[in-house]
């Protein structure tokens, strides 16, 4: 992070960011049904280049060290290599995100001359499931040719998932096809209610079903880190269960490497095409917009708007008051508050009680409690919009409803080669999913917080 200096004006400090995320256009020319900005046509009012250039500029002053150019699709905008220039020139970092639909060997070339230092390219499962949630027949094929052409040219890559019903399931097979096509890392999100993922929530996951993901996942990330293949939670991922450690640590279970609560406003800031400042690139627009540099500095947006600094309230009584349910009654709540603000607030339509975490899953579990979410009001429409979700209870080992589309052990595909090596890999997740319940429910008998086999 940048060396921090002080506005003698406001009395914050005006270098305390380190990562922007920037929607440079809305345009798309794929159509994810999970999307949360519900990408397609660019905005009317998009940043100018000479705009741009200028919002490059006031990055490079407040001290933001990396800006990753997204989408929609950074490339269907005609000046975004010249953007991308003007940023390396400024001397930050540029990264992009891509669907890796329509680049060619010579756009990897050209990315590689215009600076541009690292991709991840968008893989949401495999063949049929990924061309699905994309919306067009092709795009997986194409983001693999993608990877291809970075190899050629020797630009940087990784990939970027995100879980959800119909991805959970393919995640061993997706994991050894990115080995196979070069990439280097791997950062998962879940699928949040926002956008156009509101519109089918059937597909999200349910709180439930993290007690078997999460374990697929830290197998996974402990053998692509034997690999040289890095697997890394994004921000609404996680928390405190037995993994949280070694997965934010990439595989590699490290002292310091754990949830500490939500950066958005702090390290990170988002930027949407028309010039609209958030302190995260995925929060509700409507709720957490500190308005726009065609109408104030960016200075003065990141250190006097309540949007934007609402989390330097951070180790404070302050910091927790906005938290509610179970996140307010939890063990970790002062360090964690309330994790993602994100995805809490897409489902509740405000931030404070996040159902995507992998302690309470396993803390209800061992309580015989089972949640579950269902709409309740759908989103509006409009882009990074969401609607309102009720969270219902139940006994643990009530029966379920018949749902198809229900992630479970049974349902994860294994590579042949693994299963040849061993049998049994379903069956030792399953033994390992109930270890984890058992555990924690000796830890509540106990009545002692249980973050994992090691002590925070």
């Amino acid at each position: 992070m940048s060396q921090s200096t002080t506005n003698s004006t406001s009395g914050f400090s005006t270098r305390r960011k380190s990562y922007a995320v920037w929607e440079t256009t809305l345009k798309c020319n794929l159509a994810c049904s999970h999307c949360g900005s519900r990408a397609g046509e660019a905005r009317v009012n998009e940043l100018s280049t000479a705009e741009s250039f200028d919002l490059v500029r006031q990055m490079a002053e407040v001290g933001i060290t990396e800006v990753t150019m997204i989408g929609g699709e950074a490339f269907l905008r005609s000046d975004w290599l010249d953007i991308a220039e003007e940023i390396t020139r400024q001397g930050m970092i540029c990264s992009m995100t891509t669907g890796g639909y329509g680049i060619n060997r010579n756009t990897a070339q050209r990315m590689k001359d215009a600076g541009i230092n690292q991709v991840s390219v968008s893989v949401d499962g495999m063949r049929q499931t990924h061309d699905k949630l994309r919306g067009k027949i092709g795009s997986w094929r194409y983001a693999f040719e993608t990877m291809e052409h970075f190899n050629a040219v020797g630009l940087y890559f990784g990939a970027n998932t995100q879980v959800n019903r119909l991805s959970a399931p393919e995640f061993p097979l997706l994991f050894q096809a990115l080995i196979d096509a070069g990439a280097k890392a791997w950062q998962i999100q879940m699928t949040v209610p926002m956008g156009n993922a509101a519109d089918n929530s059937d597909i999200l996951m349910q709180p439930y079903e993290l007690l078997a993901f999460h374990p697929l996942l830290a197998q996974l990330a402990k053998r692509g880190y034997k690999q040289g293949f890095y697997v890394q939670p994004g921000n609404n991922y996680g928390y405190y269960g037995p993994y949280d450690r070694m997965l934010r640590g990439f595989g590699r279970e490290t002292e310091f490497s754990f949830w500490r609560g939500c950066n958005a406003g702090l390290s990170t800031i988002g930027i949407e095409a028309d010039g609209t400042i958030k302190g995260c690139p995925s929060l509700p627009t409507a709720a957490y917009s500190g308005g726009s540099i065609r109408d104030a500095s960016l200075v003065e947006i990141l250190t006097e708007r309540d949007e934007l600094t609402f989390n330097l309230k951070a180790g404070t009584a302050e910091g927790t008051a906005h938290l509610w349910g179970f996140c307010k009654t939890c063990d970790f709540a002062a360090l964690c508050r309330g994790a993602c603000n994100w995805t809490a607030h897409v489902f509740f339509d405000q931030r404070g009680n996040n159902p995507y975490c992998h302690h309470r899953a396993l803390v209800n579990a061992a309580n015989g409690v089972r949640e579950e979410v269902m709409i309740r009001r759908k989103a509006n429409g409009l882009p990074f919009d969401n609607g309102v979700f009720d969270l219902n209870t139940s006994a643990f080992d009530a029966p379920l409803t018949d749902d198809p589309m229900r992630f479970e052990v049974e349902k994860v595909q294994w590579p042949e080669a693994w299963l040849q090596d061993n049998p049994h890999l379903s069956a030792e997740l399953k033994q390992e999913v109930q270890r984890n319940i058992d555990t924690m429910r000796k830890a509540q008998q106990a009545r002692k917080p249980s973050l994992s086999t090691t002590t925070i």
